[in-house]
């Protein structure tokens, strides 16, 4: 799976999602501009010592990433989407894209993809769930369409035996 972040702000969400794409072998593609410097303290924590897992791409503006990644099948994650994101069937090489915390993915490029862009149920009045939040929470619903393929499905105690 590949997880596009477009524009992100906050680096302890961008290290965060950075985690969850070295746990699941997720690639992961940031598009400037960033709210934070690669060099942050605060993305480097929010990863912890996974950065070496981490297959990560960066692009200078949406029109570089859409030319490096031509015929990429887009899935939109917004708050503005018809379907819900359990609503679709997701591929292992999809791309979910996500937008910056303040504003989203901007709407010149959702209406570009009616038919992918996906939303996650949640009380009218809410404006939205945390970013790293919702990638785990769509990611792994992809992930789980297709059991799990090359993840760990069983646990393991460090101590004792199951």
């Amino acid at each position: 799976m590949h997880i596009v972040l477009h524009e992100p702000e906050i680096p302890q969400n961008a290290g965060n999602i950075a985690r969850t794409c070295a746990v699941t072998q997720s690639v992961l593609h940031l598009i400037k501009p960033l709210g934070f410097s690669v060099e942050d303290k605060y993305l480097k924590r929010a990863g912890l010592d996974y950065w070496h897992l981490l297959d990560i791409r960066y692009y200078e503006n949406w029109e570089d990433f859409i030319e490096k990644n031509k015929g990429a099948k887009l899935f939109m994650a917004t708050t503005k989407a018809k379907k819900v994101y359990t609503e679709v069937e997701y591929n292992e090489n999809d791309y979910i894209v996500f937008g910056k915390e303040s504003a989203g993915i901007p709407e010149e490029i959702l209406l570009q993809h009616e038919e992918t862009s996906v939303r996650i149920p949640m009380f009218g009045e809410a404006r939205s769930l945390n970013l790293s939040n919702s990638v785990a929470i769509i990611l792994y619903e992809a992930l789980r369409q297709q059991n799990f393929n090359g993840l760990l499905k069983e646990g393991q105690l460090h101590k004792y035996k199951w």
